[in-house]
């Protein structure tokens, strides 16, 4: 079955975290960043790395590893920033994520994507918006204003401003 939120063809940016394979919707993907230094926030949880600056702004960065329950992102050369647009109390907001690398833009069809298996009450997929497929391997296509609740987001923006 077919997942309803995704017609037609879109466009994804396929990305690695670990040795799994994700996916964003590309209209959400304001650029692709080496890693620059980045500044630390005082008591943020663990999956927030800090702050970085994007031509004058604040912008937060979060390691997707650790907020999906992996390990911390290790830096390689080809680790890199996916800096996001996202919803936050209907207000768009910029957020920066750590891939292990980035691969390539993909187009898939809305029948080669199903909607997330149901895996039981103690793992949350929420931010799961679609299962696809390609080339039998199958790749987790996010929601990314999902991720983080907006009380999450929230915080994470105030005290990156506070800085």
């Amino acid at each position: 079955m077919a997942v309803a939120a995704i017609t037609e063809t879109a466009e994804y940016l396929t990305f690695r975290l670990d040795e799994e394979e994700y996916a964003v919707d590309v209209t959400g993907v304001q650029e692709i960043l080496e890693v620059p230094d980045i500044t630390r926030v005082p008591k943020m949880p663990d999956y927030m790395c800090g702050i970085i600056n994007v031509r004058g702004s604040v912008v937060p960065v979060v390691d997707l590893r650790l907020r999906f329950g992996m390990a911390k992102t290790e830096k390689t050369i080809d680790t890199c920033i996916i800096v996001l647009e996202i919803d936050l109390n209907d207000k768009k907001s910029i957020i920066g994520t750590l891939a292990d690398s980035v691969d390539e833009v993909i187009e898939l069809k809305e029948a080669q994507t199903e909607a997330v298996p149901e895996i039981g009450t103690r793992i949350k997929v929420d931010f799961i918006k679609a299962v696809g497929k390609r080339n039998d391997q199958f790749i987790m296509i996010l929601d990314v204003d999902k991720i983080f609740s907006s009380e999450e987001l929230t915080t994470l923006k105030e005290k990156s401003l506070k800085v």
